[in-house]
């Protein structure tokens, strides 16, 4: 049975920084791409940061250099370091396999930027 289970969300403040994590089971964590979706209200879900099994990274230009993806294997974990953050990164994140995500997803976790 596949879980994914985000969490590390919440309110904070423009040019704050947040740290997400995604602990997954269920699948063959160490082989596969993992990615962090974001979805705002009325806004189509979008693929901000993935990770290879072997840490290659990649980002769309609208966060790189804020945010950074890392995973531990051994744990079945995958992270979203967020820095600078912007009003417009206020979304539900979820965490998947990427570029192809499961038919299953998680609760997500809340971001919100505010002043």
């Amino acid at each position: 049975q596949v879980q994914l289970v985000e969490s590390g969300g919440g309110l904070v403040q423009p040019g704050g920084s947040l740290r997400l994590s995604c602990v997954a089971s269920g699948i063959a964590f160490h082989w596969r791409t993992m990615g962090w979706y974001r979805q705002a209200p009325g806004k189509q879900r979008e693929l901000v940061a993935t990770i290879t099994s072997w840490g290659n990274t990649d980002y769309p230009d609208s966060v790189k250099g804020r945010f950074t993806v890392s995973r531990v294997n051994a744990l079945s974990t995958v992270y979203l370091q967020m820095e600078s953050l912007k009003p417009d990164d206020t979304a539900v994140y979820f965490c998947n396999t990427a570029p192809d995500p499961l038919g299953y997803w998680g609760q997500g976790t809340q971001v919100t930027v505010s002043s």
